[in-house]
């Protein structure tokens, strides 16, 4: 089954335009976002070329580049992409970050390489069933020894399966259908894939190498799950304090909401 690449469009753009106040207001997004952010400072070297894959409204773009690297930051969807350009407009921020309506299948359309850095966040990978679409454009574009940093989400989540003690075994186990699950967003539908990080590796190939593997929210709740932070601050912050000492070690490095993996290329 291929990607209904006009719903994704609809439906992201019409996300945008209420995005980051919904990042804001959200305790969870903002942990996961500087624990990713965190994650990928740990390899970036100074002014290094960074390209963004499902860049959103540019959240992640303008903060890397604030730090002094150059983004070119990508989405499908013509509103991210024009949310993206109203933050370089005011933070005037055109020497160190531009953007592009482009698909992270059609990456062979981008004429700015050799990028040092190649980073996508938070499971927009997940709309397509076939990611080696995507990385087959990659040698393209990097130079040698450069890192890429996708943060997907896998089959397992400990805190979704955990619905099936309240007898919800279909949103417990949604994330095993090796077809997909129809994802709705902004009244629009379109099919959402799970990997594992051993899927993606392998997707990956020869020519990267495993760097690292980091878990996002395996003991703490997900994004949506706001209501629990909202009435247990307090267990909430001792539970995503765990996750942080746990992230590496297997199996909180690969059973979470989401995980971090980070793999770096060969090339000469």
């Amino acid at each position: 089954m291929g990607v209904d690449f006009d719903s994704v469009n609809k439906a992201f753009s019409k996300q945008s335009h209420h995005y980051d106040k919904d990042d804001e207001e959200n305790i969870i997004l903002q942990w996961m976002r500087k624990v990713v952010r965190g994650h990928v400072l740990n390899y970036l070297k100074k002014g290094d070329r960074i390209l963004e894959l499902n860049a959103g409204t540019g959240l992640d773009a303008l903060y890397f580049s604030s730090r002094g690297h150059t983004v070119h930051a990508t989405d499908l969807a013509e509103g991210m992409v024009s949310a993206i350009n109203e933050k370089i407009s005011k933070a005037n921020a055109v020497q160190k970050l531009s953007c592009e309506q482009c698909s992270y299948t059609e990456l062979n359309k981008i004429k700015q390489p050799p990028f040092n850095y190649v980073f996508s966040n938070f499971g927009g990978l997940n709309c397509i069933p076939d990611l080696m679409e995507v990385i087959k454009h990659l040698p393209l574009l990097l130079a040698p020894g450069a890192y890429v940093t996708f943060v997907v989400m896998p089959p397992v989540c400990p805190w979704e399966m955990s619905f099936m003690l309240r007898g919800n075994f279909k949103g417990a186990f949604r994330r095993f259908n090796k077809g997909g699950v129809k994802a709705h967003l902004e009244g629009e539908y379109f099919q959402t894939y799970y990997f594992t990080p051993s899927e993606v590796v392998k997707a990956f190939g020869k020519d990267f190498k495993k760097i690292s593997l980091q878990g996002l929210a395996s003991i703490s709740p997900p994004p949506h799950n706001i209501k629990f932070q909202q009435k247990f601050p307090r267990a909430y912050s001792k539970l995503t304090k765990v996750d942080e000492k746990l992230s590496f070690v297997y199996p909180f490095n690969s059973w979470a909401d989401h995980f971090i993996l980070t793999m770096q290329y060969k090339g000469v």
